[in-house]
Formats: structure tokens, sequence, C-alpha cells
């Protein structure tokens, strides 16, 4: 890890709401990820497994978590799995967590190694009616690939056919959710990372710099502040390669007179920030751009204020699908005669804004969380609303993080700079 650990509180606080919403007389286990390879005997970077650190902040790989909170034995109420170390394995590869250290992280007081696990988990299960079992659940894709979850899950119900088995999933699903003050403040950091970056970025960007120099920049700004790195790929768009969502190829010429759009986010404690800004190239805004910029900026505020407990994702899109239709109108993108006859299951104003206006957010940049049910207290979303003008060859995305309150939201960005005179002041500087 190049950053400093976060505090243990934040993974003993995530377990115990965990256990609270298991059923009497059960056991939960939960397995890393596998380590991926990539060509030859080489290895892609290992990702821990979100739920496994969501309930330990372990990072390492071959890890396993057990809770069995009915076990007469206190002492294997929770117990952390770990890698034997191996002298050979660490001159080549690195130091693997001790003893000492796999607690301080994780505020776990059993540690195990796996090659004895069998012998400890065979008497647990025998103990406990109900099994919950860990499986890579999201909405938004399907995995064709076989994880360690699911070949876990197979052998597991093989060995043990006669328990009845559980979805842990469903129970993270609404606890990753909600965020604790304790995650709120990582996140925090991750996001105060960010807007650094951000701030460098703006003196930094100029007529005839690459779209990867940017980059660059970045990342250099994340690991001189403590970030291990990028929460995703950034993506920095000149020009009219901002209309592709998810641009990666970052190898263009930013010209003078276009924009440049740029979602980024630092990696901090495990949590990820999530930012866009677009910004002038040449550091000015033209009057179209400006007025285009404007609307986007106005569609954020508006989504801010939508966003508090009790609407649904789906409600609030199509409210926000309304106030684009009009600040579409007046931008002239769109006429009335346009709107009377529009598609309903595709409106019109969907030609300039074609993607969702948030996700949920946390340990994974799209984080678990509900699509359908009413918006709740303590819910972490992203803010993102765009146009995207193929004729004019713009497109424009703001993007923040806010936090959802008893009674609003707490926008987590709010210090970062997001109008046009803002921009183009620090951009002169």
């Amino acid at each position: 890890m190049k950053q400093l650990p976060v505090k243990k509180d934040i993974f003993i606080k995530n377990r115990e709401r965990f256990v609270k919403e298991m059923e009497p007389s059960s056991i939960a286990i939960f397995n890393s990820n596998d380590e991926m390879p990539s060509n030859g005997d080489a290895l892609y970077p290992f990702v821990q497994n979100s739920d496994l650190f969501w309930l330990t902040g372990i990072e390492q790989e071959e890890t396993m978590l057990i809770l069995f909170p009915d076990n007469p034995d206190e002492k294997y109420r929770e117990v952390l799995v770990l890698l034997r170390p191996n002298e050979m394995k660490e001159k080549w590869d690195g130091k693997r967590l001790r003893e000492n250290e796999a607690t301080a992280l994780s505020g776990i007081e059993t540690i195990v190694w796996l090659d004895s696990i069998d012998a400890l988990l065979q008497p647990c299960v025998h103990l406990a009616d109900n099994v919950y079992l860990n499986s890579n659940e999201n909405d938004r894709k399907s995995s064709l690939i076989e994880t360690r979850d699911y070949r876990y899950a197979k052998e597991f119900i093989q060995r043990y056919p006669l328990h009845t088995y559980k979805r842990a999933a469903k129970i993270l699903k609404n606890l990753r959710a909600i965020k604790t003050p304790e995650e709120i403040e990582v996140l925090q950091k991750a996001i105060n990372i960010t807007e650094r970056t951000f701030r460098r970025l703006l003196s930094f960007i100029r007529a005839g710099v690459m779209e990867y120099e940017i980059e660059a920049e970045i990342m250099h700004e994340f690991l001189r502040n403590g970030s291990p790195g990028q929460a995703y790929g950034s993506i920095i768009a000149s020009g009219d390669r901002a209309r592709t969502l998810h641009y990666i190829f970052n190898n263009q010429e930013c010209k003078d007179g276009e924009l440049v759009l740029m979602d980024f986010g630092a990696k901090f404690g495990g949590y990820n920030a999530d930012l866009t800004r677009t910004v002038p190239v040449n550091g000015k805004f033209t009057q179209r751009q400006k007025e285009v910029y404007n609307a986007c900026l106005h569609l954020h505020n508006f989504c801010k204020g939508l966003l508090k407990p009790g609407i649904s994702i789906v409600d609030y899109t199509e409210k926000v699908g309304d106030e684009a239709t009009k600040q579409f109108i007046e931008i002239g993108l769109l006429n009335e005669s346009e709107i009377k006859n529009e598609d309903k299951q595709n409106k019109a104003y969907r030609k300039y804004l074609y993607h969702g206006i948030s996700h949920h957010l946390g340990v994974d940049v799209h984080d678990l969380g509900t699509r359908v049910e009413p918006i709740k207290a303590g819910m972490v979303f992203t803010v993102e609303p765009g146009i995207y003008i193929e004729e004019e060859q713009m497109g424009v995305r703001i993007e923040n993080n806010v936090w959802i309150t008893e009674n609003g939201n707490i926008d987590l960005m709010k210090n970062i700079p997001i109008t046009v005179e803002e921009i183009e002041e620090l951009m002169k500087k």
C-alpha cells in the first residue's frame, strides 16, 4: 500500500452491522478475489474483493473472513484467514502481513493461516444451521467468468449439502449503500486529493498539451498526496471526443478554442472520489461554450436540489429529464415541435443527454445500492448531468459527489471550483 492505513474502527463497525443482520445459528464466509494472469508469468495488479475489504480493510490476496457470532468459543466468532508468510515468495514479491499487522488493520484478534483452515472450519460449520456465502451481484453488469466466490460456493454446497444457504450479497447491498460518518471521513480525503489535483490542472492546461500529459499530472498529484492511484481510468477528452462517455485513449492534442472534459478521481483508504469538470483549453470560454456550460451547471444544481430521502432514482431521472428539456429549448437544441412529437420511450432530450445522472459511490466507483427503492439518508451519489452536441463537436459534463442527509444532501465537493468565473480566474493565474 502506498497510502497510510485508515482507522480499523470503520471495519469493526461494518462487521457489527453485518452480524446484526444474520439469522441465529449462522456462519458467513468471505473470500478474496483471484490473482489474475495476464501473459507469460505475469499477473494483473491484484484488486481485492470489495465486500471482503469493506468488512476487514485487508487488501492482500488469498484472504478469508469467517463470521460465526453464535460460536460457543468467543475466540472464533470472527476469524481472519491469511496466507502463511513464505520467505522465498517474499524475496520475489515483498512482505506479507503478520498477525499483529493484520489485527491492527482489521481489528480482528484471531488470525489463522490458510493452510490450516479446513480443520478449524469444519466443526464450526457443523454447529451452524445456515451458511451465508458471497456472490458478486451487480444490477449494472453480469459476468460470465466464474469467480472465486462462485467456485467456492459450488464446492462448499457439495461438501455440506444439508445446510440452509443464504446470500450475503443481499445484506451487503443494503449495508454498503448507507455510509457511516467514518466512511465519509475517508471518502472526503479521496475527494480532497482530487480537489488539489484539479487545481493543479487549471494552471497546467494550455493549447498544444496532449491529453496524456494531463493524465500524467493527475497521477503525479495523486501519488504525491498519499493516494495509491486512480479510482478508475481517467477520461481526458478534448474537443469532439468529449461526447464519448468512456473515452480512454487520451492520446490527442488539446487545441485552442476547444473544451476538455476531465473525468477522474483519487482512491484513498479503499474509497473512491469521482469528479468531472469541463474547461476551456485556452482558459477562456466562448460565448456559446459558456451558454452550454451554464445550462449544464443549472441542471447539476437542479439535481442536487432533488436528491433527498424518499425519491427514487427512477422518479429523479424523470424530473431531471423534464428540466433538461426546458434547458435544451432555451439554448436552441430543441424546439416545441420536437417535444410535441417525441417518442415517450425515448424522449427528445435524450439526443443530448444519453446517460444516467447519478450512481452510488463508495468502495466501488459504481457502488452497491438500490435503483428502484426510495433513497435513504446515508447514501452517497454522484451528480453528473451532461450535454453532448454532435453538430457542434462539443461535450460538457459536471460531476460532484453528495452525501444524503435526513433533509437533503451535503456536497462533499463544494470546495472544488465549478463556475465559469472560478475556472477562468484560476486558469488565468
